[in-house]
């Protein structure tokens, strides 16, 4: 009975991951090229054709080489005689010439009522995969109407369905980030050889998408540190013993920062072996030194494309009628509270209130908790990982878009896991409450819950 609940629930899941699919699909379809788009479809074709990452360096090259696969597949034709690629042999002719190269590839070399589809459909793929993502952790977290609950708010999210399908890093990168956070806390979970090689897979994934990714490393030791401050589940009580405890898990999470980072090398240096390495000339110009600055190669473009991203990461910024030199710290939540639609707040509201209220009430017999025992340290992992990434949000010098909060958003929608539970267990306290709570449509999730307490 229960395997055919959770059937009935992945087909449920599934339909609405198809609705996303047309909303999102039949909008792109309409759209015309975006700017950034520019740069990262020609970038991503070149990558692929001439194992050369000369264009967009200030990016990972991920994202652009799984958005152009399809059109290296179909034969899509670059000209590298033109002026735009051979005048962008070094860095800042690159910077310049790669706008001219992705316009020329849009526009003249090929029809760009066929290429701008068949781009944008890997990206489309990765935002329905990133649904399916959500789905599968919050049916863990709160049951399988937490799953349904939390996918709604996903597809229904306009920045989703907006920025889902275009060719840019954040959808990407919100996928990769959510499913390491969730490896790493299995890696604390479990320090197992396969769970540090899922870890190394996705924060490889990561880092590979966006420079931000970065920012993973603070959540893993803001996670780490709350450890110490307040236990988690399995976690022993004494302090030698929680030494211990904590020392096997590090040891495993650099296992898999460190594969992660040979995955991100080997990465560079299969899509830059073509790529001249005159930006090490200082190593040496003869022969002998050439394999030298080859093997150099993947870390310095990795590291320039980071600095590009330091240096460029402040512009102006308007917003309320006003404009400011560079990003302001009220930026994101006032345009999250803008662009979210009034019940995906309201539910936020409302799972705040119930997770606070009955925090300190006890009922009268056991119940099941809130967060399973199981899953509590990744329960822990997405809250310290939603203020992590919330705090460097709010201080960022480039907010120029709400896809740039598409992490948080994820980590929120995440959060409302518990709600279903919550609801139930407010039942226990004050039926007419939880009636009006809207108990009776989810019934379903906490049914079990409610058998136990009447024992």
């Amino acid at each position: 009975m229960t395997n055919t609940r959770d059937t009935l629930f992945s087909i449920g899941a599934l339909m609405l991951l198809a609705l996303m699919a047309a909303l999102a699909g039949g909008a792109a379809s309409r759209e015309s090229v975006t700017i950034d788009e520019v740069a990262h479809i020609g970038a991503g074709v070149s990558y692929l054709q001439k194992l050369d990452l000369r264009l967009n360096e200030e990016h990972p090259p991920l994202p652009k080489v799984l958005a152009a696969l399809p059109l290296v597949l179909r034969g899509t034709h670059a000209d590298y005689s033109h002026i735009s690629w051979t005048f962008s042999e070094t860095f800042f002719p690159a910077y310049v010439g790669q706008w001219i190269f992705g316009q020329w590839l849009l526009t003249k070399w090929n029809d760009p009522t066929s290429i701008l589809p068949w781009a944008r459909a890997p990206m489309l793929l990765l935002t329905l995969v990133l649904g399916w993502v959500v789905f599968a952790y919050a049916r863990r977290l709160g049951g399988n109407w937490a799953g349904l609950l939390c996918l709604s708010i996903f597809v229904s999210t306009s920045t989703f369905i907006v920025f889902g399908p275009l060719v840019i890093t954040d959808l990407p990168i919100t996928l990769f980030s959510v499913l390491t956070l969730w490896s790493f806390a299995e890696v604390w979970q479990n320090p197992s050889r396969k769970n540090v090689i899922l870890f190394s897979l996705c924060l490889a994934g990561a880092l590979l998408s966006k420079f931000t990714a970065s920012i993973l490393f603070f959540a893993f030791i803001a996670f780490a540190l709350s450890t110490r401050w307040r236990a988690v589940q399995a976690q022993p009580a004494t302090k030698p013993e929680a030494r211990i405890w904590r020392r096997a898990r590090w040891r495993a999470t650099l296992k898999g920062i460190l594969g992660a980072a040979l995955l991100v090398y080997l990465f560079y240096f299969i899509f830059s072996i073509h790529q001249p390495t005159d930006a090490l000339n200082r190593l040496g110009h003869s022969a002998a030194t050439e394999p030298f600055r080859r093997l150099l190669m993947p870390p310095w473009l990795y590291l320039r494309g980071m600095l590009l991203v330091l240096v460029s990461g402040s512009r102006p910024t308007f917003i309320l009628g006003r404009s400011y030199p560079h990003g302001v710290w009220f930026y994101f939540p006032i345009v999250f509270l803008l662009k979210s639609h009034p019940a995906f707040l309201a539910l936020l509201a409302l799972a705040a209130t119930l997770g606070l209220g009955l925090k300190k009430k006890r009922p009268e017999r056991p119940t099941p908790p809130i967060i399973p025992d199981n899953l509590a340290i990744h329960w822990r992992v997405l809250w310290v990982s939603l203020i992590v990434f919330t705090g460097f949000c709010l201080l960022s010098r480039l907010a120029i878009s709400i896809r740039h909060f598409c992490i948080p958003i994820v980590l929120l929608i995440l959060l409302l896991a518990p709600l279903p539970r919550l609801i139930a267990r407010l039942r226990l306290f004050s039926p007419a409450s939880g009636r009006l709570a809207g108990y009776q449509r989810l019934r379903g999730a906490p049914k079990i819950n409610l058998r136990l307490c009447r024992r």
